[in-house]
């Protein structure tokens, strides 16, 4: 029987999925290499100040510019005051046009990382994320059409905290 599962197709690129994931991951810290250069999930103990993001219709962030510092944890309460599910997902620039691609494949695509969420119209959802390194992160919305149509922004992360 569990050699007729693994000559599964399905179950063999199931399991090549899975090896490659946890090949890629950062065991101590739960999440991958990629993560590390946007920073990692936050502790909810922790969180030094809380943002409001407000998502549109329009297909804008307001702020769309957000400033923080390194080693800050960062509450992120996403409101949705459109009409329209929209999403935010924290990332670099390839992270967020290779999940803008997916996503177009994808549409209906639900996200379970700790750097993204997902809101529906008049909700609210929130992010809680530290700041580990100095430089930009971005975001942007990667709901089919809204990351073409400038559904984006970024956070700058400055100085010297840890």
């Amino acid at each position: 029987m569990q050699r007729n599962l693994i000559r599964s197709p399905f179950l063999a690129a199931l399991m090549s999925m899975a090896a490659i994931a946890h090949a890629s991951g950062d065991h101590a810290g739960g999440h991958d290499h990629g993560d590390a250069t946007i920073g990692e999930p936050g502790d909810a103990a922790r969180i030094t100040r809380t943002v409001r993001v407000d998502m549109t219709d329009t297909m804008r962030f307001t702020p769309a510019q957000i400033s923080v510092q390194r080693g800050e944890t960062i509450r992120f309460e996403l409101v949705n005051s459109g009409q329209l599910r929209h999403e935010m997902t924290l990332g670099t620039p390839a992270d967020l046009v290779a999940h803008a691609e997916q996503m177009r494949q994808h549409p209906e695509m639900e996200h379970a990382d700790a750097n993204a969420v997902t809101v529906d119209p008049g909700q609210r959802g929130e992010i809680v994320w530290r700041f580990t390194r100095a430089g930009a992160v971005e975001f942007a919305c990667l709901q089919p059409g809204h990351f073409e149509a400038g559904m984006r922004g970024a956070v700058q992360v400055r100085g010297n905290k840890s």
